[in-house]
Formats: C-alpha cells, structure tokens, sequence
C-alpha cells in the first residue's frame, strides 16, 4: 500500500488555470450546452481544474471497434521538458447508466431530490461515477500517509485531499481517485496509455495497472452501511484486519455477519501503453513539437462494444522543489503538525541552506512564504506559493460516445476515423478551445483501407462568435480543392503519386471533374451536402443541415494525394478548414519509441529498439519500397541505377530520422526478409534517401531467409544478391574437362582406327538380343 499512496508525482505548477482541454474527441471540459463562452457550471461532472471557458458543447461520435482514433488535446505547462514533472494519463470507461444529460446541475446526492429515489437511472443530469461508488468512496477512509503539506483538511474520508481539501463534491467522482495514479482501490476506468517524463517508471505503471492487477477493498454488511450513512467520519477500513474486525447484527437476525476483504478482479484487458510524452512548451496552449497537435493515435480495442462510453485525460506536473518519489521525502510525517504552520518539508537542502537559517529567512514550504532573498533581514519577497497546487492535477473529459463491433466487409479491414475539431468563433472567442480542423489534418492510408468521416457540432454557440450561416451553429463538409494554378514548392513531396487539389486555393473543384480516393461521385455528393443524414433543405451555407454527419467507412481504392475544404468556414477568421489524404501504394508505418524501446513493423522489414536504446521519445518512420519505386527515386534525384550486386535480394527499407539517434553508441536492429533464392550470396547497402547517389555496404548477420543490421540511425537499405565466383570457377573448369576429353578422344581414334572398329563391331555383335 505505502508504495503506491507516494505517487505525489501527480503533481503540478503554481496555481495557474487553464491547464488541460482535450479537443477531439470533444472535450467538455464540463459545458453541455450553455449558449455563453463560459461554463454554467465548473461541478457539473468532475474537477478540471481548468478556466470556465474551455470546452465543447454536447456531442456524440460512434466509432468502431478496431478502428484508429487520434486523441488531441492542449496543455498549458509543459511536457517532455526539464521545467516540469510530468505524467499525462488517457483512460476511458463504458457503463449503461454514463451519460451526459439534459441540466447543467449537478447531480444530486440526495437519492430523495432524483426520480424514483434513485439518482443512476435519472437521465436529467450527467453521470459517469455510479451514486453507491461515490457512496463508497465518501464513507472510506482516506489514506492517512499521504503527504498533505500545510493544507487543512476538513475529514478524514477519500473526498478530502490536499487539492481537494474542503471535500467539494462534483457529480460521483473520487477526489482521491482522481488526484492519485495509479489508484489502490477499485475505479471504473480503464487505461489506454501513460506518458511521462521518466519512462523507467513504465514497468511499474504498467504492473499496477487495474487493467492488469486487481484491487482489494473492504465490503461492509448493507444494513452497516445503511445505518451509517449520515456519519461525517468515514466507517470504511482500508486495511484487511480492520476490515475483519467489523461485526454486524441486525434486529430481530441471530445471524452476525462482518466485514469482507475482497477482491476486486482486474479489468481483463491489456497494460497500458507507456512512454515519454511529447515536448510541450509552459505557459502555451497551442501545437507541439513541428507545429502539430499533441496527439496520440488509439487503436479501439477490436473486442470493445458499448454504446455508452466516456474518456478522461488528466495532466499532472510538479515542480522540483522535492522529490514526490521518495518516501523519506514525502509522506505524512512531513505535514504541518499545526494549523497555519508551514509543513516540515525540507526545502533548504536542496538550496544549500542549513534548516535554522532557511525557516529564519522564509524558505518553508507554505502557501505564499515571504523570503529574504539576500539575507539582510531588512527586505523580503513574497512567492505565489500554493501547497495544494504544488503537486496538481489537471482534468478534461468527453462527452459520451459508442464503439460499435465492425460488420460485413469492415470486419478485419484497417479503419481510420476522420473527425471536426474545434467550434465557431475566431481564435480569441473560442480560447482556449480551438478554431475548426479535420483530425487529422493529413491522413496516410493504404489502398485498401477505409477512412471513417464523421463529426459533431453544436446549435448553441454564442451568437455573436464569428461565422458563416446560421448564428451559434457549427456545420462542416468536405468538398475537393480545386487544382493549383500558380508556381508554389516543389513537387517531390508528392511524387510519384499524383497530387490532386491545393492547400494555397479556397475554391473547391467541380464534383463531376473530381477524383477523390477512388470515391463514388455520389460519395463525393455526401460529402459535399451532408448526406443521407440530411435531405434537401436551404444547404448553401449547410443550415439546415444537422449537427451530426456520418458518412460511413469509405474504402479507399485509388493512390494519390488529396486536399479537401469545407465550403462554409472560410472566411477571413478561419478560413483553413482544410485536410489532406495521402493514399500510398508502398507500407508506410509510424510509432512513437522511447526508453523502453518498441518494434516498427512491416510486411518486409522490422526496427527492434531494446530498452535503454533511447534515453529520449523519437517519432520513428519505416516504409517499403518495391526495386521499381526505388529506382524511381533514384533516378527522380538525378542519379544513374548502378547499385553493387547482380539483382534485389529484398525491397528498399526507408528509416527516418535518417541521422543517428540513439543512446551511447547503442544500436537498434533491423530486420529485412529476404526476396529470392538464386543468390549465393548477399550484401546489404545503405544511402541517404534523400540523396541516393552513394551506397555503402555494411555489416550484416544472416537468419534463414532474414538479414539482421545493427545500426544507430536510420537510412535507405537494401539487400543485392550475388552468384558465387568459386561456383563459376568450378562450372568452366568442367566445361573445358569435357571439351578436352571429346578433342582427346576423337584424335586418338582417328590415330588408332582399329580400336574404334572393334568397338562399333562389339556394339553391332549385340543388336537384337535379349
């Protein structure tokens, strides 16, 4: 237990608000439908802890299993930086009574103010958290080792935590659940992967993951629970003796009955992912690294089906006043022993400050200390300190959506969701939520996958937000660009698939002169005017057109490069609602492998990264090329095919970054199948694929019909084959045997007529027998 209740590594900046909002899928950062930019109400569902500005109105997707979601949010401090601790958390859970709800107001705790007495069923107010785990929760007792600093704390039950102090209820959620991961008592939620700034503690995230451990907690007779329900002291043990010892009799029942320790079985479905998260820069709300959404991309776990489900995203960042993974540093002995007393905290040490001197000049761990910066005792500085901060937890959550059990011929395909984020408003009226963007922005698929185009919106945006058509509404759809028509970049980045639409134009093509991915031009209608779900109806500027658009998965069949628009938000205040669909005939794979290392794997080729590879997260890309596509290159840079070797002995492996990225001089594997069995031997080359003019052979150990190279960065690779020259050798040398043996015998029998006629005579004395 001790072990767990120390994770204060959930932890976070000075009180500043604003921290987390997730945007696709929608996050509601508790709005439903409020027609203002702010929220009616910050308690509605649970504690972001963010600016009641944030958020989405209502609005559901329906996903399928199997299919790849892109999860996108901002946060406002940073990750994957040394200016903060950092974990990011995505979970998700499903139940028939999650919902989000008719009424801004909480939901009650009062089973007598819901209908029928019973506040799960009562669809007026959103829940995610059940009325009895929330129950549960308040009438357990809190776990009294965790370190609470100088905050005063109003119980001693789970709903009371240092940031959480006064107990303040939002819907059924569990203040201490939500500020602690991972979690030593039972919650509903399901975790889908951790990011964090030290990916050595992945192990153990993983090993304690619900999703893979199960939980113990003490089950109490109801009648016991039943007749304390009104204590403002927790009655609920968190220890297995305590638990036991508690004896139950009801009136008139000889039967006693006591409290069971019990275990609660794990969710059944994988460890989370884990790895470093993405670098974010502080004191920003915006894109991340290259100018990209932080994202991570979901695959719906292909046995999931429900259709009630919510997801949750927390953020929890601390500064490095002390080490919150440290026991002898953090725990309970260390809070303040009286009120308005600072917490014993030890913060000199780590300033180079004896204990005397550091508590006499203001260097304590307290809310908002005066410090003598320069030791004067004539001059101090007040800090914008808050214990209950230091060490923080930030939240958002979407609104409900399904995941449905794929069909007919999505059954075993590769799905691809294609979503709207954002909502109307330029990007001073919509902050911190974002202006409108398909998710993602540039989708790469194969020939054969399916692309999902779905999204969501709201009728009750503020009416004076900016706009086009209807006042507070949000309309999407997507029409094709309309070809370049002016000299801009290069044209490599598109080549050799042909490039159809540009991002520079804001006029769409004309659909019957379209080609769109091998869509239908009834497809391409859909698309165009929201169809089947709407039917006719005023639709220039789409209002009459509903929230809700699902075009269906769509098989991509056609390769090319596809740019896309949506006709009505393009005006001057968000006028890039635009995407992109790279159709590729060659295997393109992507993953994100840090510390604790990973595999990229393709058809042809495979990158196996130990675990200690990387001491840092690197976006690593493998794609394959057939030998026609590769000399294509080639000879696209300029360059002449003339590669050592007789013939391909594999396809062309492409590893980006191409420059060396590893730790320590440590190698990562590459794994390239072999094509072909005619060569008596191999070689491997590599070149830079942006420059393919030079090829250099490199070291390889050969497996059967895999060759294995151990490198430190990425590169062109490519295997030739070669015939032996011994065989070569050998095969002439019985040539001429055979030569000189029919020369030397026709010469001796023309010398020695003789002996060929006694030959030929022998030969004819045995015709006919038998």
């Amino acid at each position: 237990m001790k072990s767990l209740v120390l994770l204060v590594g959930l932890m976070c900046m000075v009180g500043i608000h604003g921290d987390m909002y997730m945007h696709n899928p929608r996050g509601s950062n508790n709005r439903l439908d409020e027609a203002g930019r702010e929220r009616n109400n910050g308690n509605r569902m649970f504690d972001s802890q963010n600016n009641n500005r944030g958020g989405y109105n209502v609005g559901s997707l329906a996903y399928m299993a199997g299919s790849v979601l892109p999860i996108e949010w901002t946060n406002q401090h940073s990750c994957g930086d040394p200016n903060a601790h950092c974990e990011i958390i995505i979970q998700y859970m499903c139940g028939d009574w999650v919902r989000d709800g008719a009424s801004t107001s909480t939901i009650p705790e009062n089973p007598a103010q819901c209908y029928n007495y019973d506040c799960n069923r009562d669809i007026r107010y959103g829940m995610h958290e059940t009325y009895d785990y929330y129950l549960n929760c308040k009438q357990t007792e809190r776990e009294a080792n965790l370190f609470t600093a100088d905050q005063n704390l109003n119980g001693d039950s789970a709903k009371y935590t240092r940031q959480n102090p006064k107990g303040t209820r939002r819907a059924y959620e569990c203040p201490e659940e939500r500020d602690y991961y991972p979690y030593w008592r039972p919650s509903p939620w399901r975790d889908i992967v951790v990011m964090t700034n030290d990916a050595s503690r992945c192990e153990y995230y993983q090993a304690e993951s619900a999703n893979v451990k199960s939980r113990y907690a003490c089950v109490l007779p109801l009648g016991y629970i039943q007749e304390n329900i009104n204590e403002d002291d927790p009655i609920i043990p968190i220890t297995q003796p305590e638990c036991e010892s508690i004896y139950y009799q009801e009136a008139g029942n000889p039967n006693v009955t006591r409290g069971e320790w019990t275990e609660f079985p794990a969710h059944g479905i994988e460890a989370p992912d884990c790895r470093e998260a993405h670098w974010s820069r502080d004191n920003h709300l915006g894109n991340g690294v290259s100018g990209q959404p932080n994202t991570y991309n979901w695959t719906l776990p292909a046995n999931l089906e429900h259709e009630r489900c919510a997801m949750r995203i927390r953020y929890n960042i601390s500064t490095g006043e002390y080490d919150g993974w440290d026991p002898a540093n953090i725990n309970a002995d260390l809070n303040n022993q009286n009120r308005n007393d600072p917490s014993q905290l030890n913060v000199a040490e780590r300033l180079g400050l004896d204990e005397d001197e550091a508590e006499d000049r203001g260097y304590v761990f307290e809310n908002n200390p005066n410090v003598d910066l320069f030791g004067t005792d004539d001059f101090t500085l007040q800090l914008a300190i808050n214990t209950a901060q230091y060490g923080r937890t930030f939240q958002d959550r979407s609104h409900t959506f399904a995941v449905r059990k794929p069909v007919g011929e999505f059954r075993d395909a590769t799905i691809h969701n294609l979503n709207v984020r954002g909502k109307r408003g330029n990007i001073v009226q919509v902050f911190p939520a974002v202006e409108y963007d398909f998710v993602p922005n540039t989708l790469e698929v194969q020939p054969g996958d399916y692309v999902h185009p779905q999204w969501t919106g709201s009728n009750t945006n503020p009416n004076n937000n900016d706009g086009q058509g209807l006042p507070g509404t949000d309309r999407s759809n997507m029409v094709p660009l309309a070809e370049q028509v002016y000299s801009e970049g290069g044209s490599s980045y598109y080549a050799p698939n042909i490039k159809y639409g540009h991002f520079g134009r804001s006029y769409p093509q004309e659909i019957m002169n379209s080609t769109f991915a091998g869509f239908t031009i009834e497809t391409m209608t859909n698309m165009a005017v929201t169809q089947p779900n709407q039917f006719r109806g005023e639709m220039s500027e789409l209002d009459d057109a509903g929230t809700y658009f699902d075009l269906g998965p769509q098989k991509v069949t056609q390769a090319g490069t596809y740019h896309y628009m949506c006709t009505r938000n393009n005006n001057f205040s968000n006028r890039s609602q635009k995407g992109r669909l790279i159709a590729k005939n060659e295997v393109v794979k992507y993953e994100s492998i840090g510390y604790t290392g990973g595999n990229v794997t393709g058809p042809s080729g495979n990158l196996e990264f130990q675990k200690g590879t990387l001491d840092h997260l690197e976006d690593i890309k493998l794609e394959e090329w057939e030998p026609e596509r590769g000399e294509w290159e080639i000879e696209d840079q300029g360059n002449e095919v003339d590669l050592p070797g007789e013939g391909y002995a594999s396809k062309y492996i492409i590893v980006e970054p191409t420059h060396e990225f590893t730790t320590d001089n440590a190698t990562f594997t590459i794994s390239i199948n072999l094509i072909g069995s005619s060569y008596d031997s191999i070689g491997v080359y590599r070149s830079d694929p942006y420059n393919l003019a030079m090829w250099e052979k490199i070291d390889h150990e050969q497996s059967g019909k895999t060759a294995n190279i151990a490198v430190k960065g990425g590169g062109a690779y490519v295997i030739r084959g070669a015939t032996s020259n011994v065989a070569l050798i050998v095969g002439i040398i019985v040539a001429v045997a055979v030569v000189v043996l029919i020369v030397g015998a026709v010469v001796f029998f023309r010398r020695n007529p003789e002996k060929w006629s006694s030959i030929t005579g022998v030969c004819s004395g045995t015709g006919g027998k038998v």
